[in-house]
């Protein structure tokens, strides 16, 4: 493979949007849902309320624009997701669940344009619960995607929270990825001001939703259910031995559900993608979860994105690129319900 990572890779951070994605019919009052505003064929505005948020182009929805991107660069398969914007976690219940339903059913139809270079993963209105079920059955069972993109936290409450718990069960019976992408609109606005929103809010926001997964025991009964972090899990890989120390000083009163010194340990239950821009920090990331959890991961097609794809991976050893740019992608694409490991 050379000094890139080669061809036939499996990219497992992509992004795509509807042009025509508007506000729901019902759309609970004055909240500023994020709608676009198609200048011509090609490009689009995305606003968040009455603000400018992004300017976009075709690879957003595009299937023929996407494959050749991917074919030039050596991209087999895209794994798309919602714009994390999009996911609206704090959005009144009255459009949000509309809002995700109309969301997949675009990425649906974008998927059928190439069924062999593209999987999706779904949006769910995680504040509603019940329905974020529903939507995750329709997601994997009718639609035939691979899981759903959640944001790192749903308003004031951890992914951790026992609330969530119905939804994780039913990812574990589905044997449904869920990729965790922290939502830039909820970021700390310190950090916002010190322009370090990017670099420091959104790994922060990852770093938290994972720790509070592994500290809260949420994973541990629930094997089946793949949770992948992005952007190379965030802060998480360098702070867990702080994790798990501070577990075990912590007053037993406020001991979490799992025990301290398991922490690290439980790490390799996660996934996480390659997007962390620096080949020394990706090691960390292989030793914290382990080299057959880390897949490809770039950003396409917004400015954040690696180009060119897999370049983080140089310097690894040839087998090691294949195992994270190829093996491990095809390895979380297939789902296994946990009626199938049962009977194993």
């Amino acid at each position: 493979m050379g000094g890139s990572v080669g061809s036939g890779v499996v990219d497992w951070h992509t992004h795509v949007v509807a042009p025509d994605l508007g506000a729901p019919d019902r759309d609970g009052g004055d909240y500023a849902w994020p709608v676009m505003e198609r200048l011509d064929d090609t490009h689009a505005t995305m606003w968040v309320g009455r603000r400018r948020y992004r300017e976009v182009d075709d690879r957003c929805w595009s299937a023929t624009r996407r494959i050749a991107d991917m074919d030039a660069e050596g991209v087999a398969v895209q794994v798309v997701s919602p714009m994390p914007v999009t996911l609206c976690h704090d959005a009144p219940p009255a459009g949000v669940v509309e809002f995700a339903r109309a969301q997949n059913t675009f990425f649906a139809a974008l998927v059928g344009e190439a069924p062999d270079r593209f999987r999706a993963l779904g949006a769910v209105p995680l504040q509603e619960v019940d329905a974020a079920v529903a939507e995750l059955r329709r997601c994997v069972q009718d639609l035939g995607f691979v899981g759903v993109e959640v944001g790192a936290r749903v308003g004031a409450l951890e992914l951790s929270d026992p609330a969530f718990g119905p939804f994780f069960d039913a990812a574990d019976e589905l044997g449904a990825v869920v990729f965790v992408h922290p939502v830039d609109e909820h970021l700390d606005p310190r950090l916002a001001a010190a322009g370090l929103a990017f670099g420091v809010g959104m790994p922060g926001e990852t770093a938290v939703a994972g720790a509070g997964l592994l500290t809260a025991g949420t994973l541990v009964d629930r094997p089946n259910v793949r949770v992948c972090l992005a952007h190379g899990g965030g802060a998480l890989p360098m702070i867990l031995p702080r994790v798990a120390k501070g577990q075990a000083i912590a007053a037993p009163g406020r001991r979490p559900a799992a025990d301290a010194d398991t922490v690290l340990e439980r790490a390799g239950v996660l996934w996480c993608d390659s997007l962390t821009y620096d080949t020394t920090s990706l090691r960390l990331v292989l030793d914290r979860v382990g080299e057959d959890h880390v897949v490809l991961g770039t950003d396409y097609p917004f400015a954040a994105r690696e180009v060119p794809v897999g370049a983080v991976l140089r310097g690894l050893h040839p087998d090691l690129k294949a195992l994270i740019g190829v093996v491990n992608g095809e390895a979380l694409m297939t789902l296994t319900p946990a009626t199938e490991l049962e009977s194993q």
